[in-house]
């Protein structure tokens, strides 16, 4: 896949681009990779364990505010109201799930 669209976004996967309703959005490395994780995993519920080692490549405490920070900047980004997301879910108790 080169190219996913969601909602009024689009990622380029191959030149690691994102842009919304034309314009580009800079996202830094981390931020990208941790979307392309979400689009990957589309639809499943997620962990921040499961997220933190697919993404980040370790296993962390469970205590970690890591995640949650990078999904409110992805959600700052990406989501026409960060408020209340339609993308990026909040799965309580457990972690996210994206919707796309």
């Amino acid at each position: 896949m080169e190219t996913f669209c969601f909602g009024k976004n689009e990622v380029d996967f191959r030149s690691m681009e994102v842009s919304c309703k034309g314009v580009r959005v800079d996202l830094s490395a981390r931020e990208f990779q941790l979307l392309r994780y979400f689009i990957e995993h589309r639809g499943e519920v997620l962990s921040r364990e499961m997220i933190l080692n697919g993404v980040w490549g370790y296993d962390a405490m469970p205590t970690t505010r890591t995640i949650d920070t990078h999904v409110t900047w992805l959600r700052q980004k990406l989501e026409e109201n960060h408020h209340h997301p339609e993308h990026i879910l909040t799965i309580y108790g457990v972690g996210y799930r994206f919707v796309g």
